[in-house]
């Protein structure tokens, strides 16, 4: 796929010579330039929102347009498993007239958005991209969704992913696999592939994912975009399909930092999320940002030497924004187990009933987590706390780290065989409860997107959000767009 790089403030003043007064019940100058307007889907959040606000753009407007292009270039990529299109079109024409009668509701009132697959949604289907859930149908909406929905987000449909969340590919799906938009051969990562995707080729302005282990940095890395896994359970995971209640965290996924911040506020409303303004990030100049060793077992295999050069050009461009770069450490206890024995715990009675339903591949995985007993249970749970409680010590001589994101470059569809085929160096920070977010940070020889990581202690979003953004405004990475 062929990348081009994308000016969004262009994009938004083309928009506007284009559809004018037209939207939102005015009406348009007969000098208006009958050119075709700029594609309405590849605005930034920050900039729909501001058009949507000044009514230079209606919901329905935006709505419309990604309805046609996932319609257009979704049979491409299998993001979608559900199109919500006539609640879509409904809920946009709401926000709509409250707009127009002077109740915005602030940035993300009419901007349509989509939501993984293992998140409930009220009356339309939640399937975790398994046969084992193909007719489930919730009756009520996970908290998120709730929050969303208040915020005026217009909800698309629901996404593909890795089924169950149980791997990092998402090519194991009960309705196919997720291709990258950068390249349609190779994976979108896991398990949010289908946020990931769905985010880089336009689709959506932005995406709901859910993150265990990585998944929501890991796809984030592969389709090139920001995703943001916020510290544990600062974002409700009630109404969730989980792989873990320890680890399992949700996040937003979107094109940009400044996006990306603005759908955390959104989703919470913890105090973390509700002090800072993502238009307006703190400065960074203060900051002391510590770069990890990314070698067994922070990463999971040895980083590949293109995917590290590439994360130390982006190193020296924080190096030009921050008051210190130094090495730094960051302790990563064995409590993996803790994931399989509460995946399979939740899985136990779907196990005995319909066992042939699930992915061979799954199942074994999620199988076992049988082994570990109660007993062993409880001890790795004392550990966790007992690491959570003390992880911020980790920060005592830097405010924030850095390291890749994945081992590797995404790798073929076909070469995706098992679950958990694609290596990253994300699960130190699920395993401590950290916020860590994946940026863009350049691409490969062969044009598929790299990743950075960068993390910090416990409610540390502002500062992670703000260097991320920072180094967005130094580079323009997020502006590139894979053209479909």
């Amino acid at each position: 796929m062929k990348a081009n790089l994308l000016s969004r403030r262009e994009v938004l003043k083309g928009v506007a010579v284009g559809v004018g007064t037209s939207l939102l019940g005015c009406s348009r100058p007969n000098s208006i330039n009958t050119a075709p307007a700029p594609d309405l889907t590849q605005i930034d959040i920050i900039d729909a929102s501001a058009a949507v606000q000044a009514r230079e753009i209606s919901p329905l407007e935006l709505t419309r347009a990604c309805l046609e292009r996932i319609d257009r270039i979704d049979p491409k990529i299998n993001s979608f498993i559900t199109i919500m299109r006539e609640q879509a079109l409904a809920d946009a024409r709401q926000a709509e007239n409250e707009i127009v009668n002077g109740r915005w509701l602030g940035p993300l009132h009419g901007i349509p958005i989509a939501v993984k697959d293992n998140i409930d949604t009220a009356g339309f289907p939640t399937t975790a991209a398994s046969a084992v859930f193909a007719n489930r149908i919730p009756t009520e909406d996970a908290e998120v969704i709730k929050r969303l929905k208040a915020a005026g987000a217009i909800i698309l449909g629901k996404l593909n992913m890795h089924e169950f969340a149980d791997g990092t590919t998402s090519a194991i799906s009960h309705y196919g696999p997720v291709r990258n938009p950068w390249n349609l051969d190779y994976i979108a990562g896991g398990s949010s592939g289908g946020s990931g995707a769905a985010v880089a080729a336009g689709l959506c302005f932005g995406a709901v994912g859910t993150d265990t282990g990585g998944s929501i940095r890991i796809p984030a890395a592969c389709c090139g975009i920001v995703g943001l896994k916020p510290t544990y359970d600062v974002v409700s995971t009630q109404g969730i399909i989980y792989v873990s209640r320890s680890f399992d965290h949700v996040g937003p996924m979107c094109r940009t930092a400044t996006d990306t911040g603005l759908m955390f506020r959104a989703m919470t409303g913890h105090s973390i999320a509700n002090n800072f303004d993502p238009k307006a990030p703190l400065s960074v100049s203060h900051l002391r940002v510590g770069i990890l060793s990314p070698t067994i077992p922070l990463c999971d295999v040895e980083v590949e030497t293109e995917v590290q050069g590439v994360v130390n050009d982006a190193i020296a461009v924080i190096r030009s924004l921050v008051s210190a770069v130094s090495e730094s450490e960051l302790t990563m206890p064995d409590l993996g187990d803790i994931i399989s024995a509460e995946n399979y715990r939740f899985h136990a009675r779907s196990l005995t009933e319909s066992a042939e339903l699930y992915d061979p591949r799954t199942r074994q995985d999620i199988v076992d987590g049988k082994k570990i007993s109660d007993a062993d249970y409880s001890h790795l749970i004392n550990e966790l706390n007992h690491h959570r409680r003390t992880i911020g010590d980790a920060f005592s001589d830097v405010d924030l780290v850095v390291l890749p994101t994945l081992s590797t470059l995404p790798m073929p569809v076909k070469d995706a065989i098992q679950p958990f085929a694609l290596n990253a160096c994300t699960f130190a920070f699920s395993v401590g409860g950290l916020p860590a977010i994946s940026i863009p940070c350049g691409f490969s020889k062969s044009g598929l997107p790299i990743g950075m990581l960068i993390g910090g202690p416990p409610l540390s979003e502002p500062r992670i959000l703000a260097l991320a953004a920072a180094y967005e405004k130094m580079t323009g990475w997020e502006k590139r767009r894979p053209v479909l």
